[in-house]
């Protein structure tokens, strides 16, 4: 009987965790995030349309975190000096990422620093990242940040310092509510790049969004 008992609760937290691992719509979970998905436009570095939707998917439980810090940012209405009625909240740029994808983006730009090799693969093409930034939830304008999305160069990290304070303050306070209470790593060379925790022992996936 112990051992039947055993089973059964590591068949049902394998399952638990099957469904975690599951890629979903974030807006699903999350309805009233912002989204501006470069790689479903020509606006992005390699200057096409790579993308067949305009919304960001990513595994269940990246999402389910997404939702703390995005509600979490919602109930603060004055940050840095300025005044937000609607709270702050949180505006995606990429998500899940199919393989083939990354395969022609390490083709256009094969500098693994900020795109990284297909062979191995990205945490993105396992739907356990993402890339994302500030808005004000009012008028659905971004805050500033160091530099735009996809910027590849130095004044993307994290420890670029030459900055006005306000940018530096609102680089600062994604990165304590995505690592602090989303639990999300961050990655210091984009400062709008998270993963979820476990997220590189995902499968790797190759599916277009639909």
């Amino acid at each position: 009987m112990k051992l039947l008992v055993i089973c059964m609760m590591l068949t049902f937290s394998a399952a638990a965790q099957s469904a975690q691992d599951e890629i979903v719509p974030v807006k699903d979970l999350i309805p009233d995030i912002v989204f501006d998905i470069r790689y479903a436009t020509v606006n992005n570095f390699t200057a096409q349309k790579l993308y067949t939707t305009n919304e960001a998917y990513l595994s269940l439980g990246a999402v389910t975190r997404l939702k703390l810090v995005h509600d979490s940012l919602k109930n603060i209405t004055s940050f840095n000096g300025t005044n937000y009625p609607a709270g702050l909240g949180l505006k995606i740029f990429d998500g899940y990422r199919p393989r083939s994808v990354q395969y022609l983006m390490f083709e256009i730009f094969p500098n693994p620093i900020f795109v990284a090799d297909p062979a191995s693969g990205s945490v993105h093409n396992r739907g356990g990242a993402v890339d994302l930034s500030l808005v004000d939830m009012a008028t659905g304008n971004e805050l500033q940040m160091p530099t735009e999305f996809d910027w590849f160069g130095p004044e993307a990290d994290h420890g670029y310092m030459n900055l006005p304070a306000n940018v530096i303050a609102n680089r600062q306070l994604l990165r304590d509510m995505m690592v602090n209470v989303g639990g999300f790593t961050l990655y210091m060379a984009e400062w709008w790049h998270y993963s979820a925790p476990g997220a590189s022992t995902l499968p790797l996936l190759d599916f277009q969004m639909k």
